[in-house]
This record gives structure tokens, sequence and C-alpha cells, in this order.
């Protein structure tokens, strides 16, 4: 499955909802479109739904190795087409070189303000419909040690599954042993909302939380999840391994560590 979904090639599903971008795009024949590895699917419209001009020209960059998360520019394309400039957006639009996409314009969610979806606005990026997030509440002991000291050990945490993702570990603030300090870190999720980042001491942004989660998770709100990557956590008395592949080694480079 995770080769099907990292396909080397373009596609595309159609979408029902009326999609529009500040007070240039307004479409409801939308497309969600997933260039070869990109994990997380783009929004490309008709040209004709796109109150702006369209020239030739934007920015080309080199396109990484590996799968593409969303901290990749828009400008790294893996497809073939040509870059447009969406009015005073240079670069905000690419025109896909694909008979089944012939007058569609990929658009650069980061380029508009604002988005919505019918009169829903959405942030970070649209959601994947062949994607999803579980969250089960388990009484296995988890316990959370980096070099040896326990950071936080409970019984009653919260496991989140998300297509793709690692497995993420939520844990009762009153579990977690050592102070905790928010940070500045922010970061938003279209799935949960937006998270809080804590550090532990010298180990800046370890852990974050979401204190008003998306209406869909309300059952981690204020819990707190460290990172697998930079933690060691056992499950059971069992260590479990950093996660690794190419999901893993894209959010390590996407945060940094």
């Amino acid at each position: 499955m995770r080769d099907l979904l990292f396909a080397t090639d373009l596609r595309h599903e159609p979408v029902e909802k009326r999609v529009r971008a500040d007070d240039v795009v307004d479409s409801t024949r939308a497309v969600l479109v997933w260039e070869p590895r990109r994990v997380t699917p783009l929004y490309a419209v008709p040209a004709a739904d796109i109150a702006a001009p369209l020239t030739p020209g934007g920015e080309s960059i080199a396109v990484p190795d590996g799968i593409l998360h969303p901290g990749i520019p828009f400008a790294a394309h893996t497809a073939e087409g040509e870059s447009v400039t969406v009015g005073e957006r240079v670069g905000a639009g690419f025109r896909l070189a694909d008979a089944d996409l012939d007058g569609y314009v990929l658009l650069d969610f980061y380029a508009f303000d604002a988005w919505l979806e019918e009169d829903e606005p959405i942030h970070g990026h649209p959601r994947d419909p062949f994607s999803r997030v579980d969250v089960r509440l388990t009484s296995r002991p988890v316990r959370i040690e980096l070099d040896g000291e326990v950071l936080a050990e409970s019984s009653r945490a919260r496991l989140l599954f998300e297509t793709l993702v690692p497995t993420r570990f939520y844990l009762p603030r009153e579990d977690v042993r050592v102070p905790l300090t928010r940070s500045d870190t922010r970061s938003y999720c279209p799935y949960k909302g937006e998270a809080s980042y804590w550090s532990a001491g010298a180990h800046e942004d370890i852990a974050w939380s979401y204190e008003a989660p998306l209406p869909d998770l309300p059952m981690i709100a204020g819990l707190v999840a460290f990172w697998d990557e930079r933690v060691d956590v056992f499950v059971d008395g069992e260590l479990r391994g950093a996660p690794v592949g190419d999901v893993a080694d894209a959010m390590r480079d996407e945060f940094g560590f």
C-alpha cells in the first residue's frame, strides 16, 4: 500500500466541494492532485475559475530525493508542465502537461492567505480523502525515556494512528514527570489543528500538544506527545525502535532533527 500511495505517477481525484482562495479562486470543479512523490495533495482548478491573469513564469528549484513532504516548496515540481504567475503571485500556479487535466492550473496553497471549502476555512493543506486518523485509549504501560531518564509514564495513553505516519503516543500531562516549558513554536495539521510545542530543559521542542484540537479529535485535547525520533518509547516494557522509512526521514528533514 505504501508503494501505491507513494506512486511515481501523477494522480488526481475530483471533489464536489466549492473551493475558494482569497478573492482570486472560486470553483465547483476543483480536483485534488498528487504530483509524483508528494505525500499531500493540492488543488487544481480550471483556468476559467481564476479571477486573475495567468502569465508564464515562476521559480523552479531542484527536486530533492525521496518523498516530498509539505515543507518542500511548491516550486519543486515532479510532474511535467509550466509554471505560471497568478496575478501578482509569482509562480503560484502550474499548468500540468496531462491530457486529463488540460485547462487546469495546480495552485500553491501557501501563495494565498485564505482558503475555503464551501464556507469552512481550511489550513495547512487540503485533506487527503484516502488518509484517516484513529485514536484509541490503551491501558498498556507506556514509558518515555531520554538518556535513561524517565520523562513520562502512563497506563492511560491514547494511541494516534494516522495513515503512513508513525504511531504517536499522547499522554495525560499529569503523567509527565519532568517540567515542560512552552516554546514559541507552532505548527498546523489539517486533521488535528494547531500544535503547541514544549521543551524539557535543554531539549527544545521535544513534545507537543493540541490544546484546542479540531472537532474531529477532542480526545487528544491537552495531552502531550513526544517525538519518537528523539526519545526512547517503551510499550509493555519493550523498547520500540525509532521510526524508520521514507515518511520518518521526511519528517526529520521537515522538523530539523
